[in-house]
């Protein structure tokens, strides 16, 4: 009886470890295969959150997605700050002469709102980032055709007075993606291609991003800062003007980097107003 206890016990810790080895051999069978499955789930997860980033891209930021203007944004508040990734980039276009910057114009007494790079008509125009197209227009009076991209940057980038358009809205695209063709429609006097970077509708200069005499970036990201308000005080040259002799307001405009537009709305003039010397008015 003992003798075949002794056997039994022996035949169930030989089956037992057995079982053990087999258990460890397949736990480092499947330590590799668990390694792979997680990689392969890490790039699957990678894949999808891309593919809904160029769907919604910006989503965070923006209120809707819109086929119906270029750039107005009712009741949005601007962030207090944001960094703007500026990787992944693709110039707009190879060509490199800054035919008119951004600002002020003094002889048209009104904002241009981005930047004009010379351009031949039929030049291939490229998207400046992955995005989605949001919108596309005619202006006869304006940016004659153009494109609006959204980017997941943040950035929306208008590319105007385009001979003809090669994408459609709600198309996602990547960066160097042809978008369409330079040209001349539109209010313009020669080809070019008017580039605008605005971030919830308000227009940023675009060389606080591209450098386009150097084709490239100005750098890996660019953090923007909300302008603080300024506390309007009488004494401050920089809020107020006297007039002197000679002043018109497009001269006053120009010299202190405000529109004709806001000087009249501030000082409830018109532009058939007469300004005295000695006249104060507000600026900002």
């Amino acid at each position: 009886m003992t003798k075949y206890l002794f056997r039994h016990l022996l035949s169930v810790l030989l089956v037992g470890s057995t079982a053990l080895v087999s258990a460890q051999d397949l736990l480092a069978e499947q330590a590799p295969l668990d390694k792979q499955m997680a990689r392969i789930d890490s790039v699957v997860l990678h894949r999808l959150i891309k593919a809904e980033m160029y769907e919604y891209p910006a989503d965070d930021l923006y209120p809707e997605w819109s086929n119906e203007y270029a750039h107005k944004y009712a009741n949005v508040t601007m962030p207090d700050s944001l960094l703007i990734d500026l990787t992944g980039f693709c110039m707009p276009t190879e060509n490199t002469k800054i035919n008119d910057i951004f600002g002020y114009r003094p002889r048209r007494r009104r904002m241009h709102y981005g930047l004009d790079i010379k351009v031949e008509r039929g030049d291939t125009i490229r998207a400046a980032f992955d995005g989605k197209v949001r919108y596309c227009s005619y202006q006869r009076r304006g940016y004659g055709y153009y494109v609006v991209i959204r980017h997941p940057n943040g950035l929306e980038t208008l590319y105007a007075h385009l001979t003809k358009r090669l994408v459609e809205e709600n198309e996602v695209v990547k960066a160097g993606d042809p978008i369409g063709t330079g040209g001349n429609t539109g209010r313009s006097t020669g080809p070019h291609l008017h580039f605008e970077t605005r971030l919830l509708g308000k227009a940023l200069n675009p060389a606080l991003f591209f450098d386009f005499p150097n084709q490239d970036v100005t750098g890996d990201s660019y953090l923007y800062k909300k302008p603080v308000k300024k506390v309007y005080d009488p004494s401050d040259p920089d809020t107020y003007y006297k007039v002197r002799s000679g002043d018109t307001l497009s001269r006053i405009a120009a010299r202190k980097g405000t529109t004709i537009k806001n000087l009249c709305k501030l000082n409830g003039i018109t532009t058939k107003s007469t300004l005295r010397v000695g006249q104060i008015l507000r600026l900002y």
